[in-house]
């Protein structure tokens, strides 16, 4: 029988993994832009807000490949 448990329970609320996976998606997302900010890189984007959206679709994907794992 699978004892990994398909939901995330924060204060008796469930949560789909997949929602967990975005949210910390979309805060890593925030923190690399806020950096490529600070030293100026996202001045060679054509178009920063999707390079943001690339990002964190990106982190989502990767964060859910670790969460469905465990």
């Amino acid at each position: 029988m699978n004892q990994i448990p398909h939901e995330f329970a924060v204060g008796g609320v469930f949560m789909p993994p997949l929602l967990v996976a975005a949210l910390l998606g979309a805060v890593a997302a925030f923190l690399t832009a806020r950096l490529l900010n600070r030293y100026r890189l996202s001045k060679y984007f054509f178009y920063p807000p999707l390079v943001f959206l690339a990002l964190m679709i990106i982190y989502t994907v990767l964060i859910d490949k670790f969460i469905t794992v465990v």
